[in-house]
């Protein structure tokens, strides 16, 4: 039998998500503390389009072995979108603020730690498509050379989802064409309790 990995302290921003609260189930479930935090919701709040609220949560949470980010949403525009900021706005969430999520995690982990962010997969012909291959590309990019830049050990990545069956089911589609959240939720525990870094897991 494998070895039962070594208990660890999570930080799971986004935890009443879909994807979110399976992760941090996952992690319970695999002999982890856990502390759930999101917008709203019983837990500590933050928002990470906030850096005040990141820098709060994380002197509350104190020092922990894992930082999980899945609160990453972000509108897509079309690309004929009038205004700028309007067209941009889910650069402030998505990319730039698990971008400055990372630079705030560092002093918070124990060494050997991870930082693990989401990214997602969206079909070349969705409406706003190039937004979301622009938020999405640029973080994984941002993965690859920011894990070369971390200090005593700490390990960054990603994981890229495709379509959550429980997403899908709750927009009336079929869920048949999704993942299940707990096959995601996997990847995010590999993440954790792996040795990977600077990679894209890819799920579904």
């Amino acid at each position: 039998m494998p070895p039962e990995p070594t208990r660890r302290r999570a930080l799971v921003i986004g935890a009443t998500g879909t994807i979110g609260s399976a992760v941090a189930d996952a992690l319970a479930a695999r002999g982890h503390a856990v502390v759930r935090a999101s917008r709203s919701g019983p837990g500590p709040r933050v928002d990470i389009a906030d850096p005040a609220s990141v820098e709060a949560l994380l002197a509350a949470t104190g020092p922990v072995d894992a930082v999980v980010c899945c609160a990453a949403s972000g509108a897509m525009a079309p690309l004929d979108t009038p205004s700028d900021a309007e067209f941009l706005t889910g650069l402030d969430a998505k990319l730039l603020g698990q971008v400055a999520l990372v630079r705030r995690a560092l002093g918070a982990l124990a060494d050997g730690g991870s930082i693990t962010l989401t990214s997602g997969r969206i079909p070349d012909d969705l409406t706003g498509a190039s937004l979301g291959h622009l938020i999405n590309g640029g973080l994984e990019a941002f993965v690859r050379a920011a894990s070369a830049e971390l200090p005593r050990g700490l390990r960054l990545n990603v994981v890229s989802p495709g379509w959550v069956a429980e997403t899908l089911a709750a927009l009336g589609l079929d869920p048949a064409g999704g993942t299940p959240a707990a096959e995601v939720a996997a990847r995010y525990a590999e993440a954790i309790e792996g040795d990977a870094n600077g990679r894209t897991l890819l799920v579904g």
